[in-house]
């Protein structure tokens, strides 16, 4: 691992908030004031390959990085775009039937769920 995915690494895992490939470069910046944009987009992309990271393809908004690859889903907020964690456990995988998806064994999913944050909510209703 070099060193500039290391860093990369680190600082994903050191935040909650699902960055975007642009907001990994200005966290990564301030440790590494010389690397490019495009090698940061190309070691998210390796370590997101290799399982290090999770890229989140949500819809309607840039790619965005999490540093947590433990089993859990994703709430989007649909005005600000925030997003947030869910566990798992609260939306355990459901009983698909064989004959839904023939011959095609399936080994898991992901859930995103989007609605308005807290902070979204209270000004909606200012």
């Amino acid at each position: 691992m070099t060193r500039q995915r290391k860093v990369i690494l680190e600082e994903l895992k050191k935040v909650k908030s699902h960055p975007t490939a642009d907001q990994v470069y200005e966290m990564v910046r301030k440790r590494l004031p010389r690397i490019s944009l495009a090698t940061v987009y190309r070691n998210l992309e390796t370590l997101s390959t290799a399982g290090e990271v999770l890229k989140l393809e949500i819809s309607g908004t840039q790619r965005r990085y999490d540093g947590d690859t433990s089993d859990h889903h994703h709430a989007r907020c649909a005005m600000c775009g925030a997003v947030m964690d869910i566990p798992a456990d609260l939306f355990p995988m459901p009983e698909i039937p064989e004959d839904v998806v023939e011959g095609f064994d399936i080994s898991g999913y992901r859930l995103e769920l989007t609605g308005l944050c807290r902070e979204c909510r209270a000004a909606k209703a200012a």
